[in-house]
């Protein structure tokens, strides 16, 4: 019989947090598959954003592979946004190619969903659940078990106890379906995700930091509750098995987010339409560069945009400058940009030609958007943690590691089982 793997997805949760809780008794479960598997930190995607992560995961294959850059994109040779989905991923996931049958359970920009061999319930973000289930026959089911494709993100706004209350439904919803799918069919790879834990970590990465904070309890139980379904998949597997858990990027505290869009417009490398609203889609005349979310720095070719400006002869001046503009920034007397990548270094592949120019990287404690139409440089709002790129987890119990690189990539995952 072959071996059988199972997958658990652990959104957003970094390295330190899982040998923290391991140590402390809050997820034993998980403590003894680190003292007897492989566990590392491991390197997110670039940008660290869960829809380019989880797409390198699933692919195996970084972005420019797969072609998913970003949680947004422009439309050919416009300033027009638009939201990339599973349609668009260019690289097959790895269920579509592998042997035998496939649970897969909300996994991030897997919406909407198509035909697979088994199950697939699509993660982050999932609009319609007619649209986010197949077979469609279980969409019945799930709505006994009332399903929730994600947390109310929203209710945090208004009460951090309804946003609780909230993810916690959403997680025991999560659990009775994967309990009820584990027998759906004679499967080969099983994947489950828990995406609570990165709202949690949004909104309150204060909480775990701080044992007396009010809701310091509720954020330890979130964990000690997956350790649990943790050790319940564990103990159903056979000797030959796999176990992988993983994040698909760290975690830290947030002090500030910043606005890298108003930066490059307040140094004279953006310029938006006169009278009109600060926002991509009116990006004027004499603009050199832009950043869509977080921080792909695009600059603006002449022949590749509506009002480009910028000749392919002096792209190595304007990426020098901008690149010596990012390094100088300081909050605060404090360094906001930790490193600075040019697309050839970070990527390869097909897709090259959609790449951001450049990638960013904050340094601790900073939180890189590319909004536009802010009119300061840097805030502080409702969240207390940020997503960071070499801080995420992988565990893995009863695989072979041999090729995997040190420190490992969340698109290195699947060389552990295909």
């Amino acid at each position: 019989m072959n071996a059988k793997t199972v997958i658990i997805g652990l959104d957003g949760v970094p390295y330190a947090m899982i040998k923290d809780f391991a140590a402390s008794g809050v997820m034993p479960n998980t403590a003894r598959l680190i003292d007897g598997g492989f566990f590392s930190p491991m390197r997110s995607s670039m940008p660290e954003i869960s829809n380019v992560a989880w797409s390198s995961m699933i692919t195996g294959k970084n972005p420019a592979e797969h072609g998913i850059f970003g949680f947004m994109e422009l439309h050919p040779n416009s300033y027009r946004m638009r939201f990339p989905n599973y349609n668009d991923l260019k690289a097959p996931p790895f269920w579509e190619t592998c042997q035998g049958k496939s649970v897969i359970i909300n996994v991030p920009s897997t919406y909407p969903v198509r035909g697979a061999n088994g199950v697939l319930i699509s993660g982050f973000v999932s609009i319609d659940l007619n649209k986010s289930v197949y077979p469609p026959s279980l969409i019945p089911t799930l709505k006994e078990f009332d399903y929730r494709l994600d947390v109310d993100a929203q209710k945090a706004h208004k009460s951090m106890d309804l946003f609780l209350e909230d993810v916690e439904q959403t997680l025991q919803a999560r659990i009775r379906a994967a309990r009820h799918l584990w027998n759906y069919c004679d499967w080969q790879t099983f994947m489950l995700v828990f995406t609570g834990t990165d709202r949690l970590l949004h909104f309150l990465y204060d909480a775990y930091e701080d044992p007396n904070h009010p809701h310091h309890a509720a954020f330890v139980d979130h964990f000690r509750t997956i350790d649990g379904v943790v050790g319940e998949i564990a103990a159903r597997l056979g000797e030959s098995d796999r176990l992988i858990m993983h994040s698909d990027h760290g975690f830290e505290r947030l002090d500030y987010d910043v606005f890298v869009n108003h930066l490059l417009a307040e140094k004279g490398y953006l310029h938006f339409k006169t009278g009109q609203d600060a926002i991509i889609e009116n990006i004027c005349f004499g603009t050199k560069a832009f950043a869509l979310d977080p921080a792909r720095i695009y600059l603006n070719y002449k022949g590749r945009y509506p009002c480009g400006t910028v000749e392919a002869a002096e792209a190595e001046a304007v990426l020098r400058d901008l690149e010596s503009l990012f390094a100088a920034l300081e909050i605060e007397g404090r360094k906001v940009i930790r490193s600075i990548h040019r697309k050839q270094d970070v990527y390869s592949g097909p897709y090259m030609d959609d790449a951001p120019d450049l990638l960013l990287i904050a340094d601790h404690g900073f939180n890189l958007k590319g909004k536009a139409a802010s009119d300061r440089l840097y805030s502080k709002g409702i969240f207390t943690g940020k997503h960071t790129y070499d801080t995420a987890f992988l565990l893995a119990a009863n695989c072979d590691t041999s090729r995997l690189p040190a420190p490992p990539a969340v698109s290195d995952i699947t060389r552990l089982f295909t």
